[in-house]
């Protein structure tokens, strides 16, 4: 995965949200216990987390900064400020070489934080637009290519349930949803 995969998941999250801003983000989002807005302010923060990773390298532990968005951002300011922090890492991704390595619970490649980025904002998005009560599936070929590099013995089937299911939003059947998961972006 790469720079246009989180690029293509920022989009789809801001098109599909962006029509219902005045709708109330302090709602819960799905069966989360933060909030449309929460959530949202949650995806920025991990994709600029991702972005500062992969920009200073560290090998042992997360850079000791947080994304703080302010109280009074309304729906349109977070979708702004995940467009930003999506351009961010999809900059760091693209101005990486794909030998270097950063810390994710191990040592990651840039396909990994590529992964870890569209995994957020395509399971979040999903969150969220429960919340909202709008009708939406994350698109399928990014939901595989995710699997693929993080969760690689999820059961064969749709991409888009097997991701639901994976991170605990859905069932599947014959198998128990998971209440706790582990991505598999480390490389060794």
């Amino acid at each position: 995965m790469d720079s246009r995969d989180v690029d293509e998941a920022v989009a789809e999250m801001v098109r599909v949200l962006a029509p219902h801003e005045s709708a109330d983000w302090r709602r819960p989002a799905g069966s989360l216990a933060w909030s449309c807005w929460e959530t949202a302010a949650h995806v920025a923060h991990d994709l600029l987390a991702y972005a500062g990773q992969l920009a200073a390298l560290p090998d042992s532990a997360y850079l000791p900064f947080d994304l703080v968005v302010r109280d009074d951002a309304s729906p349109r300011d977070l979708l702004r400020t995940v467009t930003a922090a999506g351009r961010l890492l999809s900059t760091a991704l693209a101005a990486s070489d794909p030998s270097v390595r950063a810390w994710h619970w191990g040592p990651t490649d840039p396909s990994g934080f590529a992964a870890l980025g569209v995994n957020e904002t395509l399971v979040h998005t999903h969150d969220i637009t429960e919340g909202l009560g709008i009708g939406w599936q994350p698109p399928a070929s990014l939901c595989g290519a995710v699997l693929a590099r993080l969760f690689p013995d999820v059961p064969a089937g749709d991409p888009v349930q097997a991701l639901l299911w994976s991170t605990g939003r859905t069932d599947l059947p014959g198998l128990p949803r998971p209440t706790s998961w582990v991505s598999r972006a480390a490389v060794g």
